[in-house]
């Protein structure tokens, strides 16, 4: 029995002691001089693109709310009244989804074509069209499915909503709270719907060039995924093989104890 705990004391030991470890690089843009305090890069453009499927708000206002009421959706007209309750507001949020055509139907105006525009292009051409009949008028587009994926390592995966356009890959992956020591901060991997097809793109966020880049700022459905570095994945599979070594290791030595026991019973007989 003595020799039996032995052996699980020395198993139990190795397994602790044999734990992998590399270094890996956690800085970001770590390609930036620490002599160099200030600098210049370009960034840039990051309006978004309208899409089929996308849902847009938009209002219509002007100084005489009357003219510009029936541009918009009934219950936003309803809105623009001077008395507002908590349920006609809510009401208000009167939404347009582009369609697979990638148009959108408004009051009066009719059909607009919506799809591979920015929501400053949309807004501008609604205003156009608004203003042949309203004085002033003041369109507001905002787009209100605006959804991206963080996943992989990083503290609290899962969808985004966002609230603006002006979202980046470091806001995305502030918000899922930073990467983990163990993401792959060379490599992560984004995702996107382009003209109809999924591609994919590599970037490094330990090199300054990133914040040039034209997938710095995310569109909406992009999926952001963090790769585990080589750390997690060798103490991931050395924790899978010495499990199964440790157990088979278990057995051989509960054997032994059985035999032991049985031979020592047969030698006392």
């Amino acid at each position: 029995m003595k020799i039996s705990k032995l052996i699980c004391a020395i198993c139990l030991a190795a397994v602790l002691s044999s734990c992998s470890s590399s270094k890996e690089n956690l800085t970001y843009f770590s390609n930036l001089s620490p002599e160099q305090t200030s600098g210049t890069i370009e960034g840039g453009s990051y309006e978004i693109t309208i899409i089929p499927d996308d849902e847009l708000v938009i209002t219509v206002t002007s100084l005489t709310p009357e003219a510009s009421a029936p541009f918009n959706t009934p219950a936003t007209a309803i809105s623009n009244r001077s008395e507002k309750s908590l349920v006609t507001q809510q009401q208000a949020l009167q939404t347009y989804i582009v369609d697979q055509n990638g148009f959108i139907s408004m009051p009066i105006i009719g059909k607009i074509k919506a799809a591979g525009l920015t929501t400053t292009q949309l807004c501008q051409q609604i205003t156009d069209k608004v203003a042949q009949s309203v004085i002033d008028p003041y369109v507001r587009v905002q787009l209100l499915n605006y959804r991206v994926n963080v996943l992989g390592e990083v503290k609290t995966p899962g969808a985004i909503t966002v609230v603006k356009e002006r979202y980046s890959i470091l806001d995305a992956i502030a918000e899922a709270g930073d990467l983990t020591p163990y993401g792959r901060r060379e490599n992560v991997l984004l995702i996107r719907e382009e003209n109809g097809q999924r591609v994919y793109h590599r970037l490094n966020l330990n090199d300054a060039a990133i914040l040039s880049s034209p997938y710095y700022y995310l569109r909406q459905n992009d999926v952001v995924y963090v790769e585990p570095n080589n750390v997690l994945k060798s103490n991931s599979r050395y924790s899978q093989d010495n499990g199964y070594k440790l157990s088979v290791i278990s057995t051989i030595v509960s054997a032994a104890s059985v035999i032991a026991s049985l031979a020592i019973a047969l030698i006392a007989k």
